[in-house]
């Protein structure tokens, strides 16, 4: 059975329609009017090896601000729904990626219980058209609407665009390993047998 979820979030501020596919080979699509946000993306779906259809229309002449969050509202959501009752996965993921200076480290549980922690130290406010503090509301935001325990740690690195880039990348990596099966499991991975 193909793990997939099409999302549509519309509202005074944006209108998004997503399309996942976890099991997929990192196709993606993107258009978000953000540039590096659009980049961040295409990392997470080829990195992950998902599949992404990511077509989003927000208020980029207040800022990036509601674009970025509500697309980590509606992946969240995606991830949520394409894993339906989550048996026989993992539910674990985590990764250590390097990326030249920078080193980032991405844990997760797909517990069904939002938490959120990282330390992320960001030199500049901005790449590009992008503000840095926005990855913290993005991340934030799919905790909340997946049900996902995430964490962050910045080992190293001082140049934004590696940082962030390499969060989307561990994020990715843990995220592939947290849903794929393992036939050990029968049901869910869960003494409560529920996630």
């Amino acid at each position: 059975m193909e793990r997939k979820a099409l999302t549509k979030r519309v509202t005074g501020e944006t209108n998004i329609e997503l399309e996942l596919v976890i099991d997929g080979t990192g196709k993606c699509e993107v258009n978000t009017g953000i540039g590096f946000f659009d980049h961040m993306i295409n990392s997470f779906a080829r990195h992950g090896l998902f599949d992404v259809k990511l077509n989003v229309k927000g208020d980029l002449e207040v800022d990036g601000h509601h674009t970025v969050e509500d697309v980590g509202i509606v992946l969240g959501t995606a991830i949520k729904d394409a894993l339906g009752d989550k048996k026989g996965i993992k539910r674990y993921g985590n990764f250590l990626l390097p990326m030249d200076e920078t080193l980032v480290m991405c844990a997760m549980d797909l517990s069904g219980r939002p938490y959120y922690v990282s330390d992320f130290n960001f030199q500049t406010e901005r790449v590009g058209e992008f503000d840095t503090e926005l990855v913290n509301e993005f991340f934030y935001a799919i905790t909340y609407s997946a049900g996902m325990n995430l964490h962050f740690r910045q080992m190293s690195g001082g140049n934004s665009h590696h940082v962030i880039e390499a969060a989307f990348k561990a994020f990715a990596k843990a995220l592939d390993e947290a849903t794929q099966y393992d036939a050990r499991i029968q049901d869910v991975l869960s003494t409560k047998g529920t996630l």
